[in-house]
């Protein structure tokens, strides 16, 4: 007898959570770069509107924005990288685990670097 399918092709494996990461991250990385032009932008419309946008940036939760938005720019990178490796090279896709985890290796050491200034910096020298 076969096996009953359970309907979904989805099995939660480094592949599936890289792919998924991948679009999340592109997606997130597209509407900052839209954002960020936009409120650049503002500086040729009204200068003191620029400047009072550019003060809500000097927030604590802006802070914490800046950690998510450099770690979804290192996470997007370090895993196109690995998707160019696994598409172009031999052997690729029988390694995709193993370069899936040296870029999350790659990914924590760029975040350890950014935290290890960015905590202080974003304190106000409180550290």
């Amino acid at each position: 007898m076969a096996k009953a399918s359970t309907g979904t092709l989805y099995r939660g494996r480094e592949g599936m959570w890289s792919w998924v990461l991948h679009r999340v991250t592109g997606v997130g990385i597209f509407f900052f770069l839209l954002v960020h032009v936009l409120d650049t932008a503002l500086v040729r419309v009204s200068p003191g509107a620029y400047n009072a946008v550019i003060d809500t940036y000097k927030s604590p939760l802006m802070a914490f924005g800046e950690v998510v938005l450099v770690g979804a720019i290192a996470f997007h990178a370090f895993n196109g990288l690995r998707v160019v490796a696994v598409d172009f090279f031999k052997g690729g896709t029988k390694h995709h685990k193993t370069l899936f985890w040296v870029a999350m290796g790659l990914w924590l050491v760029v975040m350890v670097g950014f935290l290890w200034r960015h905590i202080p910096n974003s304190l106000g020298g409180i550290l």
